[in-house]
């Protein structure tokens, strides 16, 4: 049962990591927490789900274009929302009040165009790998790939790339990159790109773990907090760690309590962390 969950708690795991890496990435640049990260989450997986099921798209093909157009949006909002709040210097508070905004429009936006009932991908159901008494379906091996595939290109294009470099040097002194000749909104708007890829990327993954329904992405939501201050608010890296170990907490604690508890294993780590370590396990002090 333990190596049962323990797969269990890889796979969602590397979900909630890809969604906290978007996170992290973007508080580590904007510095204000997005409420509506989670809602992005689910506006990808709903947009795979229309062109796979209304349109016939194949289904690889229908998550490319959600994630093309997700991204498309995350830019457009920075366009008409955040660039006109820079430009005002609002503060931290009047920027998550925003974010919390867009998230119940996005939410309730979803709710008028495909309904609040649950909907499913246009694909087979197939006979899980049995090994010994463990489990594994054809999804929860494809989700753990494209997971690590997509945290290796984040990895590449932060270490590897000008805009990466341009990225972390924003992390670290936005004042400082501008005075070198960066151009910051350029790189802010690549960082929403990356950022809302990966929601719409992990959206779809969830969307093949579980059903998808409006509120997914909203309790996701703590999962991804969770993560990103386990891991050091900021530190894509500490995401990556902080989604797999938060996963893994809430898939092991239902050997002892009631899966209605996870939310409540994700907070209380989350608890935890900000008392005796808030600056992460991968973060600075």
């Amino acid at each position: 049962m333990l190596l049962q969950l323990l797969v269990n708690g890889i796979v969602l795991g590397s979900i909630i990591a890809l969604a906290a890496i978007g996170l992290s990435m973007v508080y580590g640049i904007l510095k204000f927490a997005n409420f509506a990260h989670g809602d992005f989450l689910t506006f990808g997986a709903y947009l795979a789900f229309v062109f796979n099921v209304v349109f016939g798209f194949y289904f690889i093909l229908a998550c490319a274009v959600s994630v093309i157009l997700t991204a498309m949006v995350g830019v457009g909002c920075d366009y008409a929302i955040w660039r006109p709040m820079r430009m005002k210097n609002a503060n931290r508070v009047t920027l998550i009040i925003i974010s919390i905004g867009m998230a119940l429009f996005i939410r309730n936006l979803i709710i008028f165009m495909w309904g609040a009932d649950i909907k499913r991908y246009a694909l087979p159901v197939k006979r899980g790998i049995e090994f010994g008494t463990i489990i594994i379906t054809q999804n929860q091996i494809v989700e753990i790939v494209v997971a690590v595939a997509c945290m290796l290109l984040v990895h590449y294009i932060l270490k590897k790339t000008f805009i990466g470099k341009a990225m972390r040097a924003l992390a670290d002194d936005i004042d400082l990159a501008k005075v070198s000749g960066i151009d910051v909104d350029r790189v802010i708007r690549y960082t929403w790109v990356v950022g809302m890829a990966l929601a719409s990327v992990s959206g779809i993954l969830y969307g093949l773990l579980a059903n998808i329904n409006p509120n997914m992405g909203w309790f996701l939501l703590l999962p991804m907090f969770a993560a990103t201050i386990l891991g050091g608010i900021g530190n894509p890296y500490g995401a990556m760690a902080g989604g797999i170990m938060i996963g893994l907490a809430q898939e092991l604690s239902t050997a002892i309590l009631p899966p209605e508890y996870k939310m409540a294993v994700a907070f209380a780590i989350l608890i935890i962390v900000l008392l005796l370590r808030p600056q992460g396990i991968m973060g600075t002090s």
